[in-house]
């Protein structure tokens, strides 16, 4: 068996237990137990965003709805086309499944740090299994899994790290509701993190 074949084996085996997986519901939480991922073996470029939302459930897709336009629109900046992203490339999140609506009724629920550990295993399968050149951590809960510590998004966004061989370069949540990247000085943040990205293609597609 070759190597590709069997990693190819390894990855639909973790994709079947994702689709399984009702840990969170087990251990109390009232997730919505549908894993969100998409893309393969032979993908250079992962995007790890924070948790599915409502629309993401529903369709059954990452980034599906104005957030995913609006990251879509950063990107093309660096020339990488939401079309081709999404049928070549690997999407996924720190927790895989939509967690509900917050309490307050306004947005989503953020997942808690025990959900995070629960799927946390899952995703770093994921990265050892696909092994992307480039990682793009989107908003700050994936941003954290990759800088330690405190930090704020001005000290990350339009900055890039190298860990374990990869690339690291992270961009804010493209909420419409996110008031961060709205603000000028901010959407530079984004620019120089986009133009990051780009200079880092060539690398991550050799």
């Amino acid at each position: 068996m070759s190597e590709t074949t069997n990693r190819g084996q390894q990855l639909a085996s973790l994709h079947a237990r994702l689709g399984g997986c009702r840990l969170c519901l087990e251990a109390g939480y009232q997730v919505y137990p549908r894993a969100i991922f998409s893309g393969g073996l032979g993908a250079r470029l992962m995007i790890i965003g924070q948790a599915p939302g409502i629309t993401e459930k529903e369709a059954g897709r990452p980034f599906n709805a104005g957030s995913g336009k609006r990251l879509f629109q950063w990107l093309s900046q660096a020339g990488i086309e939401e079309t081709w992203f999404r049928s070549t490339q690997y999407m996924t999140s720190v927790t895989k499944c939509y967690p509900g609506r917050s309490k307050s009724g306004s947005g989503d629920r953020l997942p808690t740090p025990a959900e995070q550990r629960l799927c946390r295993p899952y995703l770093e399968a994921e990265i050892a299994l696909i092994d992307p050149a480039l990682i793009i951590p989107v908003g700050r809960l994936a941003i954290g899994l990759f800088y330690a510590g405190q930090f704020t998004l001005e000290e990350v966004i339009g900055t890039e790290k190298q860990l374990d061989g990869r690339w690291i370069i992270p961009l804010p949540h493209p909420s419409g509701a996110s008031r961060w990247h709205q603000a000028e000085s901010n959407r530079l943040r984004v620019q120089q993190a986009v133009q990051r990205i780009q200079a880092k293609l060539h690398f991550a597609q050799n």
